[in-house]
């Protein structure tokens, strides 16, 4: 098996990437964050502001590409043609003044003056991280419904032995953080492979089987450059996350405050969807957030955003619950 996943990790590094860049026009921005829309003509853009926003709100963590993948793996086409303006965040890359940043500021400093750009009522959608912060911006916002996916918020609910092991490795990591004053990209991936090393190696061992040229190689090579790649966090973003969310549980205690008011998703006016994966080990199914209604699927962290079941089993029934939740 290590021989195949060595075999597949060399093809990786030497494959052909697949070329795949869509067009987005910038619809507001905040520091070195922008809000994205689909570019098209201003016929087609006026058209579209008078349909339902729903913004994508991605982890801090990687980039926003993973919503938007290629022509036929794209939560943002699905939403377009399901007749929804999306808007995608782009968090970009933090500047050096950014260090002390953390997640309410990431929140109060760049989401929230970007959503208020969109006029008229906005639904939120969240991935990963992004669906913890979309729940701390909710609070600022009222947003016509909230939906995460695969978001983090009882982290007293991950497996101990998981826990320590992300303490350990920021415990490590930290001083130099501090000194840089961002968390840089590897330390975030190496607390992530720590969950379940034994899935990356047969995923390369796997790798090393597809055919070349094939749709299967395609979508493995665009997810883990995706998965490779993404911005530093600022170290106060990375602070809150290991120390208060990760080690201390702010968010499930109801201890995490934004705007100067305490999260409580239980508590939103809203309609609120949590959709989370029973097979997922990043962000395990108790850790979910406590929202009105749920949908638990087989498919992966990843796979629930980009995989060939994801359209039927995740996206679909987004958004018929954006629609029929938002009464649009």
């Amino acid at each position: 098996m290590r021989q195949a996943a060595l075999a597949g990790l060399r093809k990786y590094q030497w494959a052909k990437r697949p070329d795949f860049t869509r067009p987005h026009a910038v619809q507001a921005r905040a520091g070195n964050a922008t809000l994205l829309r689909l570019a098209s003509s201003d016929a087609a853009h006026k058209k579209a502001q008078r349909q339902p926003a729903a913004i994508l709100i991605p982890s801090l963590v990687n980039s926003h590409v993973i919503l938007d993948l290629s022509d036929s793996m794209s939560l943002v086409g699905h939403l377009a043609r399901s007749g929804f303006t999306p808007y995608l965040v782009n968090w970009g890359m933090p500047a050096p003044e950014d260090s002390r940043l953390d997640l309410a500021g990431h929140i109060e400093q760049r989401l929230v003056p970007m959503i208020r750009s969109i006029e008229g009522p906005v639904t939120l959608v969240g991935y990963c991280l992004g669906g913890t912060i979309a729940l701390g911006a909710a609070e600022l916002v009222n947003p016509a419904a909230v939906a995460t996916i695969a978001a983090p918020w009882r982290f007293d609910l991950y497996p101990p032995e998981e826990r320590e092991r992300i303490a350990a490795l920021w415990d490590q990591s930290k001083p130099l953080c501090e000194r840089l004053g961002f968390v840089p990209m590897e330390v975030l991936q190496n607390g992530f492979w720590s969950l379940d090393p034994a899935r990356t190696i047969r995923k390369y061992a796997a790798f090393a089987d597809m055919a070349e040229g094939s749709d299967a190689e395609r979508a493995f090579l665009a997810v883990e450059d995706w998965a490779n790649e993404g911005s530093p966090l600022t170290f106060g973003a990375g602070r809150d996350l290991f120390d208060r969310l990760y080690a201390g549980n702010a968010s499930g205690n109801g201890e995490w405050a934004v705007g100067g008011k305490p999260v409580r998703p239980d508590a939103l006016s809203c309609p609120t969807l949590a959709i989370q994966s029973s097979t997922d080990r990043i962000v395990p199914a108790d850790a979910a957030p406590p929202l009105k209604q749920r949908i638990d699927s087989p498919l992966g962290h990843v796979g629930m955003i980009v995989s060939r079941k994801a359209p039927d089993q995740i996206w679909e029934p987004l958004s018929d619950w954006l629609s029929n939740s938002a009464g649009w």
